[in-house]
């Protein structure tokens, strides 16, 4: 082989095997699917929302009055079982309150009427079966704004982890379904990715103090919390 074509074959022995690795080193098929699972649980928890609102001529004395209410609605809670750490201040507002007049130049002049104070608790019931007999009781000691309610579980770990299993196996369910429909079949999970979505409450709006029964609970259905799972899965496509 003379001086000229030497360098050729060298130069052709080393591109041959780096052509080869390219090939093999081309990322198999793949396919990606998204997998949706859903588990529902009954509560076990529900969170009461309860606010007194007062009004007075002075700050003063509508924060006087608020307080007082307020502290009978604590104290009534903690008699019927429900312990500090579910007991919890949610906000104190204090806000001037304004009649409009007409003025003769077409204006408007503000003329403070009174001050009104209101206090928001956010009490944790651990014990459902009592949510309507505290509404029912706070509303009797002074509670007039409020009364939202959301239902909601301790520890819903295992639930979770049920939709996720059923997130899991939609995904997969679907994989095989498009590949058999492609003419292939679905070979090792390559990669996987959560996306959870949060609980979904039962909520309760809260609704006219007028209608909680003078005695006795007001009514409360408790229902099921549905708690979503989502997950993208990479398979390989055989």
């Amino acid at each position: 082989m003379n001086g000229f074509l030497l360098p050729l074959a060298l130069a052709a022995a080393m591109v041959l095997p780096a052509v080869a690795n390219a090939a093999d080193a081309r990322p198999a098929p793949q396919i990606v699917v998204t997998g949706e699972g859903e588990a529902t649980v009954a509560p076990d928890i529900a969170i009461l929302s309860l606010s007194v609102m007062r009004e007075a001529k002075t700050a003063r004395a509508a924060l006087d009055a608020n307080n007082d209410a307020m502290a009978a609605v604590i104290s009534a809670m903690k008699a019927a079982g429900i312990e500090d750490r579910d007991l919890q201040t949610a906000g104190i507002q204090i806000s001037p309150r304004y009649n409009y007049n007409s003025k003769p130049d077409g204006g408007q002049e503000a003329e403070l009427v009174a001050y009104q104070v209101t206090n928001a608790l956010s009490v944790r019931i651990r014990d459902i079966d009592k949510t309507g007999e505290l509404l029912d009781k706070a509303v009797t000691l002074g509670v007039n704004e409020g009364g939202g309610i959301v239902f909601t579980n301790a520890n819903p770990a295992a639930v979770v982890t049920e939709a996720r299993k059923k997130a899991v196996a939609d995904a997969i369910a679907k994989a095989k379904t498009l590949a058999e429909a492609a003419g292939s079949s679905v070979g090792k999970v390559l990669e996987i990715s959560e996306q959870s979505a949060p609980p979904m409450p039962i909520r309760m709006a809260a609704k006219s103090f007028d209608a909680v029964p003078q005695a006795g609970a007001a009514p409360v259905q408790a229902g099921e919390n549905a708690y979503r799972v989502q997950v993208n899965v990479t398979f390989e496509l055989k």
